[in-house]
């Protein structure tokens, strides 16, 4: 499937910004099931420090300082990503989830050395008895490790309330537990706490769900979002994804942006200012789906050219 991603975030501080700098992590990653064939990312002001980095989970992101004073940040980053079917789950083949806990806490070598980050608690995913008697009921003795995580992706989708009010970014896994509401983020968050809590590994992924306007009515331009899901480690299969939002395995209507423990480690832009004031920034988000890779590289290039038209633009294109 081949998709544009526009990701629009724009800064108006109630006061000038002296100088700040940002970390950004907008660009798709690449691997067995998904290929980022062009990436865009537009900064203004232009920045006067910019440098593109990888981070110790393999995730793409790019440094940049502004050095000048600034009232507006406007940060677009524009892809074209092509994903594809990955291989069926063989559930039957998943070892027992017990047998993979032991593994793992035991393994000496490096067997499961690309696990062992995602064993434990982390900046915004506790580990607990109270998570792991949630995650129990699922787990039953002797059950496949993909078998029981589909069963508990099902239970917090059945037990939980999407409420975009309910949370917010530092909300902690206890309260969304103990309440039962929260976003995307906030299940993910639960699912894995969950799953280390009773030894097995688990990552934070972040990225983008293709959504589809109700019948009858027309795609809302910036009405799509970030999302976010989980992916667990089976040594039969590697890393299996799972969606508790909409209870389901995580297929090429997910697009991924960036994997680590946890949403500190994933975010997709955050910084650091010197002045400006308090203003959250607004968030624009489209996932398009395309009918080929021609159609979707000549409707990014059209945005880039709307770009270059207006004045004191300036972008600069990666791959």
């Amino acid at each position: 499937m081949q998709y544009l991603v526009r990701h629009r975030t724009v800064y108006d501080y109630p006061e000038k910004v002296a100088e700040s700098q940002h970390l950004a992590r907008l660009r798709p990653r690449e691997d067995g099931g998904q290929r980022c064939w062009r990436h865009v990312l537009r900064i203004e002001p232009e920045p006067g420090t910019r440098e593109d980095r990888v981070d110790a989970f393999g995730n793409g992101f790019t440094f940049f300082a502004q050095e000048v004073a600034h009232a507006v940040l406007w940060v677009e980053a524009l892809s074209v990503v092509e994903t594809a079917t990955g291989a069926a789950v063989d559930w039957a083949a998943s070892p027992a989830w017990e047998e993979v806990a032991e593994g793992l806490a035991e393994d000496a070598g490096v067997a499961h050395l690309e696990a062992q980050p995602f064993r434990f608690a982390s900046g915004q995913v506790p580990v607990s008895e109270a998570l792991a008697a949630y995650a129990r009921p699922s787990f039953g003795r002797g059950r496949g490790l993909l078998e029981a995580v589909r069963d508990l992706t099902g239970r917090i989708f059945r037990d939980f309330c999407f409420d975009a009010s309910a949370t917010a970014v530092a909300t902690p896994v206890e309260a969304v537990l103990r309440e039962r509401r929260g976003v995307c983020q906030d299940f993910a968050h639960l699912e894995i706490a969950c799953l280390r809590s009773l030894g097995l590994a688990a990552r934070y992924v972040s990225g983008y769900l293709e959504t589809l306007p109700p019948p009858g009515q027309a795609r809302l331009v910036g009405a799509d979002a970030s999302h976010a899901w989980i992916s667990v480690y089976c040594p039969s299969s590697g890393w299996v994804e799972f969606d508790p939002t909409n209870d389901c395995v995580a297929g090429p209507r997910h697009l991924r942006l960036a994997w680590g423990r946890d949403y500190g480690d994933v975010s997709p832009l955050r910084g650091v200012t010197l002045g400006g004031g308090e203003q959250p920034p607004r968030v624009m988000v489209d996932v398009t789906a395309h009918g080929s890779r021609e159609e979707a590289l000549a409707a990014a290039l059209l945005i880039e050219g709307a770009w270059g038209e207006r004045p004191g633009s300036r972008e600069r294109a990666r791959g």
